[in-house]
C-alpha cells in the first residue's frame, strides 16, 4: 500500500546555518509579498475602473495567479526587486509564490462556491515578526547522510540532526521510500526538518480484526472506550497555566516593538518572547505525543473504531469550556485515527453529529428528549439502567457500527426527539464495561440522510 507520509526531525543548527535558513525564509516572504502586491494592485485598479462605468473589455488586463505565471513574472522582475536573489536557492522564492498561488485559488474557489466549508479571505501580506519562518525544497540534493545524524539540503548544505533519522534511512536504503520534498521550519525556538515521503507500506491487520470499539471523547476523560477503559485527560495547558501567566507578566514589563514610532524591541523582550514560546511549544509537544500514542494503540488493536462528528467550532463558543476543549485536541484525535486505521487495515466510522449517543439508553434504546450537561450519570426510566454518561455514549457508538454494517443506511439523524428506536429488540441490561458490538437492529432515518461511514485509506 502506497501512502504519503512525513518524517519530522529536530535540527541543531550553528549560528551561521541559522542565519542562512532565515535568509531563505525571508526570500520566500519577499517573493510572496511582491506577487501579492502585484495581484492586488490589478484587482483594485479593475474595481476602481468599474465604478467609473468602464466596460469590461476596456478594463486593465487581469493577471494570472497560477504558480507558473507568478514564477515567470518573478523571474522577469527579481533582478530589480531583489538584487541579492542569487544568494538564496530558487526553492526559497518558489515557496512564497506557491503559498500565494494556493491561497488565491482557495479564495477564488470559496467566492464562486467551488470550495466547501468556511469562507476563505483574501491573502494577507506576511510580516517578518509574526510569520513563522519556513522554506520548502522540492528539487536538488535532498538526502539523509550515511551517518543518519545529518541531512543535506540545497544551498544549506549539511545540517546536523538532534536525533537519529534511522527510521527514514532504513526505508530509503531498502527502496520502499522516496523523498518528495523537505521543509525547514521553526517551531517554538526549535528548528525542524520535515520530509514528505512516498512510502510503500506493508499490509497490516489489527490485533483483533473483528472487534469494534466506540470512542467517546470529552474533557473529564480524554476518551471513554466502550470496553470500559477510561483514558485520563492530562490537561497539559491547564497544568502549565501558572508558568505561562508568570512568563506573560514578565513579557509585559519589557520594552517591545512599536510600529507607529519605529521602536525596536529590547534584548530582554526578545529573550522573554523566546521563553514564552518554548513553554507553549512544550505544551503542544506533550499533547501531540499523548494523542499519537492513544490513536496508534486504538488503530493497531481494533478492527473498527467509531467516533462522533463533533461540532468543535460551536463547542469553542462556550467561554467556560473553550480552553479545555482546545487543549484536548478532539479534531487532531479524529484526524490521526482516520489515516492510522487505514494503515493498519482497519476502518473508521464517524457517527453523524446529530446522532443522540448520550441521550440514548444503551440497554433498551430509549431516547431521552433532554439531557443536561451537568447530568454525568445516565439513568434510564424505562429499563432502570444506570451508568456513567460517557460510557453509555461509548456503548451506543459501538452499536452504531453494527447498525451501519447491517446495511440499514443512515442512523438517527435528528433522532433526539424520538422516544424509542423502532425495529430494535429491547436488549437485556448490560453491565458497564461489556462490549456492545453484538447488538442488532436498525434505527429509522430521521432528519438528514447523509452517509455516516467515513473511511480513509492511503
Amino acid at each position: 500500500m502506497k501512502t504519503i507520509q512525513s518524517y519530522r526531525f529536530a535540527l541543531d543548527l550553528s549560528p551561521g546555518q541559522e542565519r542562512a535558513v532565515l535568509a531563505h525564509a525571508g526570500a520566500a516572504r519577499v517573493a510572496h509579498n511582491w506577487a501579492l502586491a502585484r495581484v492586488k494592485a490589478v484587482l483594485d485598479q479593475r474595481a476602481a475602473e468599474r465604478t467609473y462605468g468602464v466596460p469590461d473589455e476596456q478594463l486593465t488586463p487581469s493577471v494570472s495567479w497560477s504558480l507558473p505565471a507568478l514564477r515567470r513574472a518573478w523571474n522577469a522582475a527579481k533582478a530589480e526587486v531583489a538584487p541579492w536573489w542569487a544568494e538564496c536557492s530558487k526553492e526559497a522564492f518558489n515557496t512564497g509564490l506557491d503559498a500565494l498561488a494556493r491561497a488565491l485559488k482557495n479564495w477564488s474557489d470559496s467566492r464562486t462556491g467551488k470550495r466547501a466549508g468556511r469562507p476563505v479571505g483574501f491573502p494577507r501580506f506576511k510580516s517578518r515578526r509574526r510569520t513563522t519562518p519556513s522554506v520548502r525544497f522540492t528539487t536538488g540534493t535532498i538526502r539523509v547522510a550515511p551517518d543518519r545524524m545529518h541531512v543535506v539540503l540545497p544551498r544549506l548544505g549539511r545540517l546536523k540532526l538532534h536525533e537519529s533519522a534511522r527510521k527514514l534511512a532504513r526505508r530509503l536504503e531498502a527502496g520502499t521510500a522516496r523523498i518528495m520534498s523537505a521543509t525547514v521550519r521553526r517551531d517554538g525556538e526549535r528548528w525542524h526538518v520535515c520530509f514528505t515521503v512516498d512510502v510503500e507500506r506493508a499490509d497490516r491487520v489489527p490485533a483483533e480484526p473483528m472487534s469494534v470499539v466506540g470512542v467517546d471523547v470529552g474533557i473529564a476523560h480524554l476518551a471513554v472506550l466502550s470496553t470500559g477503559e477510561l483514558v485520563p485527560n492530562p490537561g497539559h495547558l491547564a497544568a502549565a497555566q501558572r508558568r505561562l501567566r508568570a512568563l506573560g507578566r514578565v513579557l509585559s514589563r519589557r520594552t517591545g516593538p512599536d510600529r507607529r514610532t519605529g521602536l525596536r524591541p529590547s534584548n530582554r523582550w526578545q529573550r522573554a518572547v523566546a521563553r514564552l514560546g518554548r513553554a507553549h511549544a512544550r505544551v503542544a509537544n506533550l499533547r501531540r505525543d499523548g494523542l499519537h500514542k492513544l490513536t496508534t494503540r486504538l488503530a493497531a488493536e481494533y478492527g473498527t473504531v467509531v467516533v462522533e462528528d463533533l461540532n468543535v467550532s460551536g463547542m469553542l463558543r462556550n467561554r467556560r469550556l473553550a480552553r479545555h476543549i482546545a487543549d484536548a485536541g478532539f479534531a487532531e484525535l479524529r484526524r490521526q485515527l482516520a489515516y492510522k486505521t487505514g494503515w493498519n487495515g482497519g476502518r473508521l466510522i464517524v457517527a453523524d453529529r446529530w446522532y443522540p449517543s448520550s441521550k440514548t439508553c444503551s440497554g433498551c434504546g430509549t431516547v431521552k428528549t433532554k439531557l443536561a450537561l451537568s447530568e454525568r450519570t445516565y439513568t434510564c426510566t424505562t429499563c432502570g439502567l444506570s451508568l456513567d454518561r460517557d460510557l453509555n455514549a461509548a456503548h451506543n457508538l459501538a452499536a452504531f457500527a453494527t447498525e451501519t454494517t447491517a446495511g440499514s443506511g443512515p442512523v438517527a439523524g435528528r433522532g433526539a426527539d424520538r422516544k424509542t428506536r423502532s425495529g430494535r429488540q429491547v436488549a437485556t441490561k448490560r453491565q458497564p464495561g461489556t462490549a456492545s458490538a453484538g447488538q442488532t437492529g436498525t434505527v429509522p432515518p430521521q432528519g438528514r440522510t447523509t452517509d455516516h461511514v467515513f473511511t480513509r485509506a492511503h
